[in-house]
């Protein structure tokens, strides 16, 4: 990579503070907006000042978090194409908000779009030499999804020239796992392991209980402190809840994002 001019201004996002955080995976269904959600909530524990965007055009998932204020963009012009300028818009609020740490959930069908909006504008080092740091979190997971979004994690990690990618290993849906190895012994980790600066992992847990106090936590867009607050759940969901908040907490804090 380049060596940066002495002109470059300070690259803000290297803390908490200013960075811009993209979910994009393309495959639908996977937990992106789960993703998140939960990155949005873990910043504002930490005091810093969180924009969400949610840029999916098929299910606003994000959109609909009360407890996060989130906005909706929308990416498509009037004959439901994709709006490159609609992406200008996106990379201008980026620039201009300079106080903000921006969360943006991407939805399956966004992902190429976007992903090649900024390699064709060279969107990741401009952000980054007006003092932008861009991170980019994509799920993998078990069972059926596993081969498709191992795809998705290596198109962007092959084209991405930067080590700014955040693997969430959601093991909802099974191990992630592939003839007996785990992700972090794949070849497609293997090839690409200088692209990943961390992992969060989403840890199968016993689905009669900490299945199902997630479950309805995320089916009625609840952040954790709200659903630890409300009335319908029980004394040991809220504990179990607090389980999985922690741990989670925890591991975004190991990062030093």
């Amino acid at each position: 990579m380049a060596t940066a001019a002495k002109t470059e201004k300070p690259v803000q996002g290297t803390g908490l503070s200013g960075a811009i955080h993209l979910t994009l995976q393309g495959k639908g269904g996977v937990g992106k907006s789960l993703v998140a959600s939960i990155l949005a909530q873990f910043l504002q524990r930490k005091g810093v000042a969180v924009r969400c965007i949610d840029t999916d055009p098929v299910n606003r998932t994000l959109a609909q978090y009360g407890g996060l204020d989130s906005d909706w963009l929308s990416l498509r012009d009037e004959h439901n194409r994709f709006d490159q300028r609609a992406f200008d818009g996106l990379m201008e609020r980026f620039l201009t908000e300079d106080v903000a740490t921006f969360v943006v959930d991407n939805g399956a069908s966004t992902f190429l779009p976007l992903w090649h909006y900024l390699l064709e504008n060279s969107g990741l080092q401009f952000l980054r030499d007006q003092g932008r740091r861009v991170y980019v979190h994509t799920v993998i997971t078990g069972g059926q999804a596993l081969l498709d979004t191992l795809n998705g994690f290596n198109e962007l990690a092959q084209t991405t020239q930067e080590r700014n990618i955040v693997v969430w290993v959601n093991e909802y849906f099974g191990r992630v796992e592939a003839e007996g190895k785990r992700f972090s012994d794949m070849a497609a980790y293997r090839a690409n392991a200088e692209k990943v600066c961390g992992a969060v992992i989403l840890p199968k847990r016993n689905q009669d209980t900490f299945g199902r106090d997630v479950e309805e936590m995320v089916s009625n867009k609840l952040t954790f402190q709200e659903a630890i607050s409300a009335a319908r759940f029980s004394i040991m969901a809220k504990q179990r809840l607090k389980v999985v908040e922690r741990d989670l907490f925890e591991q975004l804090d190991r990062l030093a994002l």
